[in-house]
């Protein structure tokens, strides 16, 4: 048995730890709330967004427009999206089980893996990955990312599946419209390096359930989306070909924001889990330690009592 000057020091250090798992889940759950609801905002735009590509390749021959091409799949890339922090619980574990899994069914099917990172722990783990080609990794993302932040994504993202040559971005506007127009029959001015693009992010459901999904971003469109009865009353002016220059690439970066904003809310949900737990631990380990070091200090009375009494029998 452990003396209690050692069990002392064993729940003093306990208690250390109990103080800062239960400040890291306050202040989770504030960071949570506020996740959440940003998810939660948005959640119904980039829904309608996937609902509005799917109505408008129903109404055209979206063949000529690049964004929409679909083509044998010999590249794919992943976003992967993990966390730059541990300490999540499985959150990072998930997601790496998803990318093996997706890395995998490309080795069967003779696909070639590429990928861009965002967070230092999936990084750490794909260096690892022998055959996936790291094309970029963003360390210290931003918790609340604007357009400006997605925006150099999605344009690389766009630029290896369209073919184009790196150079300068033109204005949002302009740029839909040259993008569109590239692969028309024509060769295109540069090669073709990926033929889907595959988001790998954790879905929030609720503060105890969140998944794991792969989602492809491009070809646009690539996944039918049951479409709300309003959009078939929808008439899209100029022409539905306009629309869908000036709007693809919008609706495809409005899918890709929602992917931060539901991991940003299950990596604090998560966290948040891990942290109580963690606390709840150290409650009970903290009851035990205490009950022994009351066990041991018991003893050590009932030992000098005994000694006490034994030394005066032995003087009478």
């Amino acid at each position: 048995m452990a003396s209690t000057q050692q069990l002392k020091g064993r729940i003093g250090s306990v208690k250390n730890t109990k103080q800062i798992t239960k400040a890291m889940e306050l202040v989770a759950a504030s960071k949570m709330r506020r996740a959440q609801d940003n998810a939660g905002r948005s959640r119904d735009y980039r829904d309608m967004a996937a609902q509005l590509l799917t109505r408008m390749r129903q109404l055209t021959d979206v063949t000529k427009f690049s964004l929409y091409k679909q083509r044998t799949i010999k590249t794919r890339l992943h976003i992967v999206i993990s966390s730059d922090r541990g300490l999540a619980g499985a959150y990072n574990g998930n997601v790496f089980r998803r990318l093996t899994q997706e890395f995998h069914d490309d080795q069967k099917n003779g696909v070639k893996t590429q990928a861009i990172v965002i967070g230092k722990q999936a990084a750490h783990f794909v260096s690892k990955l022998q055959g996936c080609e790291v094309l970029a990794v963003y360390n210290d993302f931003p918790e609340h990312p604007s357009a400006n932040d997605i925006r150099p994504i999605l344009n690389s993202i766009v630029d290896l599946f369209v073919g184009l040559p790196a150079a300068p971005r033109m204005p949002i506007a302009e740029e839909a419209q040259e993008l569109t127009a590239v692969d028309d029959g024509h060769e295109s001015h540069g090669k073709v390096q990926v033929d889907a693009v595959d988001v790998i992010y954790t879905n929030f459901k609720s503060s105890i359930s969140q998944e794991v999904v792969c989602e492809r971003l491009l070809p646009a469109a690539f996944q039918d989306m049951e479409p709300q009865d309003d959009l078939d009353l929808a008439v899209f002016e100029p022409s539905v070909e306009r629309v869908l220059e000036s709007t693809t690439l919008r609706l495809v970066e409005a899918q890709l924001s929602q992917a931060f904003l539901e991991s940003q809310a299950s990596e604090h949900s998560m966290r948040m889990m891990a942290m109580k737990s963690a606390t709840d631990n150290a409650t009970d380990l903290i009851d035990d330690l205490t009950l022994e070091f009351n066990t041991a200090r018991q003893a050590a009375i009932t030992q000098e009592i005994a000694e006490i009494t034994g030394g005066a029998e032995a003087i009478k």
